[in-house]
């Protein structure tokens, strides 16, 4: 398909990207990468910034951006990064997310912030063969990524349990001291962070909401009342501290990678 509008797969971010083609390729191997790799984990950190902000722009709210994060990484536990265009395939997570969550997104929306994300101050562009080339390559990679993930495309997320227990947490702190702290913003836009990387595949969400309101809660000093157990073991019985420094400590390894981004 001539020369779309958006950026090769080795792009390294916007100021990188060149008008070189964008298409579904084949499959060049037969599962996805097993063992870790910088430089992948790099790249799938900046496609899940580029849909975070393709979200924001195309007015998504968080759970089905989240969710064009979760399809975008069980696409590609599956399937090596080398094998298929992470961006569009970034562009289709976002397309499907649409529809799971019932917020549809236009194709045509998504064409265009994205050609703007990666061609700042550029035009719309216009419905010619280029734009149907690229319309047809952002389905055609909806339904592989439907087949790749056996139509499992539903998912449960921390933000419903991370909601009940800040409202838990908030009746136990002086009301004073919970006013004068952001843990509430701050435990989302942690919790928002962590789809940033294939970290919230590999926990559960319960233990990732009680970890992002643990580390809310220890980096503002507020203290929950001693009791029989820890805060944290009454609102989720199963969850160890161990569990929750696996957590944290993944999410600092992705903040290691904003660091580096920048």
């Amino acid at each position: 398909m001539g020369s779309p509008a958006l950026g090769p797969a080795d792009m390294e971010g916007p100021s990188a990207c060149s008008d070189a083609s964008l298409r579904l390729t084949g499959r060049r191997d037969s599962g996805g990468d097993t063992e870790a790799d910088p430089s992948r984990d790099m790249k799938h950190f900046r496609v899940c910034r580029f849909i975070m902000e393709t979200g924001v722009k195309l007015c998504m709210r968080s759970v089905p951006v989240a969710t064009a994060c979760l399809l975008y990484h069980r696409f590609f536990e599956g399937v090596s990064i080398h094998a298929y265009e992470p961006y569009l395939v970034a562009m289709s997570c976002v397309y499907l997310a649409g529809k799971v969550e019932e917020q549809h997104i236009r194709t045509r929306d998504i064409i265009n912030v994205s050609h703007r994300y990666f061609h700042s101050g550029s035009s719309p562009l216009e419905c010619d063969k280029e734009f149907w080339d690229l319309r047809d390559s952002v389905v055609q990679c909806e339904l592989l990524i439907l087949r790749q993930l056996n139509f499992h495309v539903s998912f449960e997320h921390p933000h419903k349990y991370l909601l009940h227990y800040l409202l838990s947490v908030k009746s136990l702190v002086n009301r004073h001291a919970w006013s004068r702290t952001p843990v509430a913003e701050t435990s989302w836009a942690l919790l928002r962070d962590c789809y940033h990387g294939a970290m919230c595949i590999r926990h559960t969400p319960q233990h990732i909401a009680i970890a992002m309101l643990y580390l809310a809660l220890n980096s503002y000093g507020v203290e929950i009342p001693a009791g029989e157990k820890e805060w944290w073991q009454v609102l989720c019985d199963d969850v160890t501290k161990a569990d929750i420094d696996a957590v944290i400590a993944d999410l600092l390894q992705l903040y290691d990678m904003e660091a580096k981004c920048i």
